[in-house]
């Protein structure tokens, strides 16, 4: 057995495996021309159950031609050009080239004396990402595993520098179209999701900022303390961005932590055209920036950022074994120091990879591309009468309905949109998401592969549109 340990004498074992793996995955992507196969759980999960663990194949050729039964050949591929779902980017080589080596070194990202390089190049891509925020020089951070985990450590930071302990009277105030993880944190953190104060959007997705000062004012008169101000440089749903200076501005008057979720829009902040939608950002307190969204690395590649390094002390704590006192003395950088999290992956590596062979700009454009084909897709979208699009967007995101003329019962409509998109993933030649808009049934394409073209965003919408009529006339004839 143990020759299946990565080691100077198994280094030939290892470079054959590897290989033959990046070939059947590369033929695999080379020869899939749908996003999905269309299994469903039911035929899928005999197979993979069928599996016996106790009973090793040895041989990795062998379990390379098992995993192409029980995932290669039934997985849903984002490099599709007719992949729109979700916030899923196709990755870009050199970041699949740095997962790669850090899979294999294995670096742990807590302490120097497990990763030495590993946490010079971390921090040096944090404080390139703050410079590109504009956080100013006491600005730190650390990567993460994602969004969630950004927003919830945000929050904490947040909770302890808030001016009462009593958990009682504090609140967060984030617009209705925030991330569900504003809510999540607030019950992690001991406050409950009614500390969450939903402002409205304005038609365009927004954060109304005379709505949040409503709801500050009223705030304190009632004797709570307003503790934080969640904006979103990208919601989900929309790709909307909130009014930054706006809300920086409130959060300055009312002594208020400002924390920018970014994730999504992250990637503005390396785009060549379209980097003033960001303008206020830099007044935040922290952000999230989520790279396995907008900078098109591999899952996982996130950070949380903040103005003030004193403040991730917040999420400091002293094992002996691990990070001592002392070691702070003898000013020895462990990045366990900053993180909620022990063990932590080299996933900065992905990022720095990409910078050294793309450079910034390479990747800005990507995401400008998307842009572009998502306000191509809108002008599509409101220029055809079979559907209503919500939002002309900021991002690449768009949000749309298939309205029949001679249909006017929204619930048979929300049911022949819900079924259209669950024909087209089971037919596997697109897959798109879906939401609800004021309770209705919406459909929603997530751009951010710029291998998509518009006529690909055509082509699904006839195929959704011939579902949902096929829909439609089963119904209307049961109906009669």
């Amino acid at each position: 057995m143990r020759s299946h340990l990565l080691n100077d004498t198994t280094a030939e074992h290892y470079r054959r495996s590897v290989t033959e793996g990046v070939e059947r995955v590369a033929a695999k992507l080379a020869s899939t021309q749908r996003p999905f196969t269309g299994v469903t759980p039911d035929r899928l999960a005999p197979v993979v159950a069928a599996v016996d663990l106790d009973t090793p194949l040895a041989d990795a050729s062998a379990a390379l031609d098992e995993l192409e039964e029980v995932y290669l050949r039934d997985a849903v591929y984002f490099h599709s050009p007719r992949y729109l779902a979700h916030l899923n980017c196709p990755v870009v080589i050199p970041a699949v080239l740095g997962e790669a080596v850090l899979s294999a070194v294995n670096s742990s990202l807590d302490t120097w004396d497990q990763s030495a390089g590993g946490t010079l190049i971390e921090r040096k891509l944090i404080d390139w990402t703050c410079a590109r925020a504009g956080l100013g020089p006491a600005a730190d951070g650390v990567f993460t595993s994602g969004g969630t985990q950004s927003n919830l450590q945000a929050l904490l930071l947040a909770r302890q520098e808030a001016k009462t302990t009593d958990l009682s009277k504090l609140r967060i105030f984030a617009s209705e179209c925030s991330h569900f993880s504003v809510q999540k944190s607030a019950t992690l953190l001991g406050l409950g999701p009614e500390a969450v104060v939903s402002v409205p959007v304005d038609r365009t997705k927004r954060m109304q900022t005379v709505a949040l000062e409503a709801e500050l004012m009223g705030c304190v008169s009632e004797g709570l303390v307003p503790m934080a101000i969640v904006a979103t440089a990208g919601t989900t749903d929309f790709g909307s961005i909130d009014p930054l200076p706006e809300i920086a501005a409130l959060a300055r008057q009312y002594e208020t932590w400002m924390h920018v979720d970014a994730a999504y829009g992250c990637g503005l902040l390396v785009s060549p055209t379209r980097r003033g939608l960001l303008d206020g950002i830099e007044r935040a307190d922290s952000v999230t920036v989520d790279f396995h969204k907008s900078f098109f690395q591999p899952v996982s590649s996130s950070a949380l950022l903040v103005r003030d390094a004193a403040t991730l002390r917040h999420a400091t704590y002293h094992a002996e074994y691990l990070n001592p006192r002392r070691t702070l003395e003898e000013k020895i950088p462990n990045q366990v120091d900053k993180s909620l999290q022990t063990t932590r992956r080299f996933d900065a590596l992905k990022l720095w990879m990409t910078l050294r062979v793309m450079g910034a700009e390479g990747i800005g454009g990507l995401f400008d591309e998307v842009c572009d084909l998502a306000a191509a897709g809108w002008e599509l979208l409101a220029a055809d009468p079979r559907y209503d699009v919500v939002v002309q967007p900021q991002l690449s995101t768009l949000v749309y309905r298939y309205i029949p003329e001679s249909v006017t019962s929204p619930v048979l409509i929300d049911q022949a949109n819900l079924h259209a998109r669950k024909a087209l993933f089971a037919s596997g030649e697109a897959v798109v998401a879906g939401t609800k808009v004021a309770g209705r049934q919406y459909l929603k394409f997530t751009l951010l592969n710029p291998e998509t073209t518009t006529g690909d965003i055509a082509a699904v919408l006839d195929l959704i549109a011939g579902h949902a009529e096929q829909f439609l006339g089963e119904n209307l004839v049961h109906a009669s």
